[in-house]
């Protein structure tokens, strides 16, 4: 999560496919990482604002998930200068 850039999000779609190809990379064995899983460990951040895990996204933009408050992810996010038209809350 440290390496999305302020101003930008990522799913936890994306994160598992970027930690399956780390992982892959690192040994000859197939590596499953699954979105839920990511949000699992999303979901665990004991700092919420160092480590911006406000920066991630469910799929098509649904904003999902933030231990600060769903009204602090979308300050948060609103403070980067995001453009939260392409974002919804189911």
């Amino acid at each position: 999560m440290c390496e999305i850039p302020f101003g930008q999000t990522v799913t936890y779609g994306g994160m598992a496919k970027r930690i399956e190809e780390m992982r892959q990379g690192l040994s000859l064995q197939q590596s499953k990482m699954s979105a839920q899983a990511v949000g699992g460990a999303v979901g665990w951040n004991p700092i919420c604002i160092i480590v911006p895990c406000h920066r991630v996204v469910g799929a098509n933009g649904n904003l999902t998930g933030y231990g600060g408050g769903m009204h602090n992810k979308i300050a948060l996010l609103k403070h980067e200068g995001l453009d939260l038209s392409q974002l919804f809350l189911r």
